[in-house]
């Protein structure tokens, strides 16, 4: 048995009223939700509900209703029955009583179902009814709602009770059935039908009843026209939606083959172009946004997307008439009022505008400036402000890092300074990278294994210095180490064994680094020197009661692996809230050397992770735990990791990931010129880096940025720029210069070479002899000597040699192309500001942004 029949409609003239109809007829309301909203009133959307107004039982057997659109406080409806009767019906006393109106029936000759009744948009006392095939009787009925009975015929065929009869006022379509009707709303008495299953008609109704058009096709139901353009239509059949054009009324425009059967399909009345569409047993509206619709040969694009109105499956939907975008879905377990959103086409300009398209014919965009767009954290904002401080270019690398705003960033181009330096002086040997990491000071950046004898540490025990205590630990050395100790900024003392002196400790006292200065004394194995540190941090730092607290914990250091000092800081460690003060206490409590819980604390920075292993690890465990550390950043991306690959193959990975996860090309771009070898810089990826940064440079107008950084990427190649400027002859298009065409002095064929004033000078193109263009201003062919003079006939080959005088040199106008000599040119513009060639109206001088 199937399911039955729900439809809903909105009404035409009332913004916030609609019908539901099945077994009967509901009148709603839409008013805003409130937190006490009745129970009898229906939740529709999260801000709306539908308060139910009236109920009209009366009417049984409906097949279709149409709502009258004339604008009233009150409804009237037009109902089409399964006896074919339209009859007028209101939701209890009306204004329309008075009238005559309500419980009018419009009435066929012979009985049959009523499959579509419409109201004329314009004309709105007309109303039209479609009925199924009689093989006597008219299927098309126009009736006049303002017209008196007139006749005094009983009507018994019905079964009903006895009325006076109404007769129509035009019908058409004898032995037709009628599946589906739409008026033209631009041509009131026009309107199309779908019929008998096989065709669609437009009829014409201001003579008489007059088919006008017919077009074959089993695509007649739910016929509608376009409320945009009144020549198209769209009707279905099983899975398919056409598109008609009644101007080109043979073919569909436009067919959609969808995967299930279309139950319904209507045009948006507020939104151009767009159909809504039904498939059978689909949870989604599909949308179907119509473009460049029109002409005969031109077939329409589509752009489609699927739309959830409800969590239901809806059976039927209806377009609101005024709110953009906006319809109701009904299902068989409730209702939903849904609006369907734009979609939005975002632009995001060269220049940090983001635009978009807003309502129908505008545009809204946000400049950088705005405080929505700095929430965007646009990494090109602060790319341009870089770029204007020539960020990256600076002669002293650690001055870059000061204008990065970053300070990761800073760290690393501090780092270049820093490992620059140690090259320089001959402290670190390298011969071709100016920059190596501690994976390639250690000789560990390749295949080796320390095993093999790469890595061959002495391993002395060491002892607290400032406790006097008899415990040790176990401290590596070798000459590699002392080197990579010094990339990480620190520097063995042979007599001490220690790495950190005070002069670094202070420092970082200073900066209000209590707790990092704290840790680093402890791994010096100065135990009192951090308990001093923490107790200073803690009178100078009101806030960080907590570092005397610590200190006190420091103060009870046992080196007894049973004792409750080491089983309380076992169990406290986790809840410091300071990385450095968890790996104080980490290294404190470390068993047999196992030193994970120091090296594996992220908060830690990486130089000091780094220079605890470089200490405290023997050579395989150091040689596995920087492989591991040294993939760990460059997955992150962290340009930390710098430290550990260098200027190598790894460090390119890394820049790259750092790039993915940024979108910092110029970053990558500035480090890879400053700090990659010739040969490194001819990576492919290196090449995207730096290509997109010089377009981008490009995008922005900074020539003279881009200028600098051309100039900074041919110094670190130490490679001459190709000639990229050269005049060409008008005729073969090869250049006129001597040194280009290969001529000697001797085999020159335009000019002669004589004494010490003579000069060689060309007339015409070396290569198609052709004469050169002549000087707006003499007349004479123009020529020089072709970049170069000679001072002295009878000097050798390899006479010195000088550039032409500039006064000889050619010059023209860029938008007129006409010119001449240099010296004469430039005398004429003092005087003119008009091309010196007659016909020419091009004023020269003021295109000139030199001249303003």
């Amino acid at each position: 048995m199937g399911s039955i029949k729900l439809d809903v409609q909105w009404s035409p003239v009332h913004q916030n009223k609609f019908i539901t109809w099945g077994t009967e007829i509901n009148l709603y309301e839409v008013v805003p939700l409130e937190d006490n909203f009745e129970q009898s009133c229906l939740k529709i959307s999260d801000h709306s509900v539908a308060h139910l107004l009236a109920t009209n039982t009366s009417n049984h057997y409906v097949k279709c209703i149409d709502i009258y659109p004339e604008q009233d406080p009150d409804i009237l409806l037009a109902i089409g029955q399964a006896n074919g009767k339209v009859i007028l019906s209101t939701f209890g006393p009306t204004a329309y009583d008075s009238l005559g109106f309500t419980g009018r029936e419009f009435v066929p000759k012979h009985a049959r179902p009523c499959n579509v009744v419409a109201w004329n948009p314009v004309d709105k006392h007309l109303v039209l009814s479609g009925l199924d095939k009689h093989s006597k009787d008219h299927s098309v009925l126009l009736w006049d709602i303002d017209k008196s009975p007139q006749c005094s015929e009983r009507m018994h065929h019905h079964g009903g009770n006895q009325m006076d009869c109404i007769r129509p006022i035009a019908e058409l379509g004898v032995s037709e059935t009628i599946h589906s009707a739409a008026w033209f709303k631009h041509d009131p008495k026009c309107l199309v039908l779908g019929a008998n299953n096989k065709q669609l008609k437009t009829l014409d109704f201001r003579d008489s009843a007059k088919v006008t058009s017919v077009t074959p096709t089993k695509a007649v139901y739910n016929v509608s026209v376009n409320p945009y353009h009144t020549h198209h239509l769209v009707s279905h059949v099983d899975n398919q939606i056409t598109m008609w054009d009644t101007r080109f009324f043979d073919k569909p425009v436009l067919t959609l083959v969808q995967p299930r059967q279309i139950t319904k399909v209507l045009w948006c009345p507020t939104r151009r172009n767009l159909l809504g569409a039904l498939q059978k047993d689909s949870g989604a509206l599909h949308l179907y946004d119509i473009q460049n619709s029109g002409g005969e040969d031109t077939e329409p694009g589509v752009l489609e997307r699927a739309v959830v109105p409800s969590w239901h499956i809806p059976v039927n939907f209806s377009w609101h008439p005024t709110h953009v975008n906006r319809l109701l879905a009904i299902s068989q377990q409730g209702i939903t009022d849904y609006t369907v959103w734009e979609r939005i086409t975002v632009s995001w300009s060269s220049g940090s505008r983001l635009t978009w398209n807003h309502a129908f014919k505008s545009l809204k965009y946000v400049h950088s400036e705005d405080n929505t767009y700095k929430a965007l954290d646009d990494i090109a904002i602060l790319t341009k402000k870089r770029a204007n401080a020539e960020y990256g270019l600076l002669p002293d690398l650690a001055q870059n890092g000061e204008i990065a705003e970053n300070e990761t960033l800073k760290h690393l181009w501090q780092w270049l300074y820093l490992s620059g330096a140690l090259v320089e002086d001959g402290t670190i040997h390298s011969v071709d990278n100016k920059h190596p990491g501690i994976r390639t000071v250690l000789k560990l950046d390749g295949q080796q294994n320390p095993v093999n004898g790469f890595l061959k540490s002495e391993l002395i025990h060491r002892s607290w210095t400032d406790i006097g205590s008899n415990h040790t630990a176990k401290i590596y050395r070798s000459a590699d180490r002392d080197k990579s100790l010094l990339l990480c900024g620190l520097r063995f003392d042979k007599e001490t064994n220690g790495l950190y002196d005070n002069t670094y400790l202070e420092g970082l006292e200073r900066e209000g680094l209590y707790a990092r200065a704290a840790a680093l004394a402890v791994f010096n194995l100065c135990l009192r020197q951090a308990i001093e540190i923490l107790n200073r941090g803690a009178s100078k730092l009101s806030m960080t009661a907590s570092l005397d607290i610590v200190a006190m914990a420091l103060s009870g250091f046992s080196e007894d692996r049973n004792s409750m000092w080491r089983e309380s800081c076992l169990k406290s460690r986790s809840q410091l809230p300071d990385p450095y003060l968890r790996a104080t206490f980490a290294f404190l409590t470390a068993d047999n050397d196992s030193y994970e819980n120091v090296l594996n604390e992220g908060g830690m920075a990486v130089e000091d992770r780094v220079a605890f292993a470089l200490m405290f690890l023997s050579d395989g465990k150091l040689h596995d735990y920087l492989k591991r550390l040294t993939q760990k950043l460059t997955e992150e991306g962290n340009l930390a990791g710098f430290l550990l690959t260098g200027a190598s193959t790894e460090g390119i990975q890394l820049l790259n990931r750092y790039l993915e996860i940024t979108g910092d090309a110029q970053s990558c771009s500035l480090i890879a010129i400053r700090a990659l070898t010739p040969k490194l810089l001819q990576e492919n990826q290196v090449q995207v880096w730096i290509a997109n940064y010089r377009n981008l440079l490009d995008a922005w107008k900074m020539w003279n940025q881009r200028a600098q950084f051309d100039i900074a990427m041919r110094s670190s190649t130490n490679e001459s720029p190709p000639q990229q400027i050269y005049v060409s002859c008008n005729f073969c298009g090869k250049s006129i210069a001597a040194f280009m065409q290969g001529l000697s002095r001797a085999r020159a064929p335009f000019g002669r070479l004589g004494s010490t004033s003579n000069k060689l000078k060309m007339s015409a193109c070396p290569n198609c002899r052709k004469p050169l263009p002549r000087c707006a201003i003499c007349l004479m062919y123009m020529g020089t000597v072709s970049g170069l003079t000679t001072s002295n006939v009878n000097r050798s080959e390899d006479c010195d040699s000088k550039l032409t005088e500039f006064n000889n040199w050619f010059t023209w106008c860029q938008t007129c192309k006409h010119g001449g000599h240099a010296e004469h040119i430039t005398q004429w513009f003092r005087q003119h500001s008009e091309c010196p060639v007659t016909s020419c109206t091009c004023r020269c001088l003021s295109l000139d942004t030199s001249a303003k």
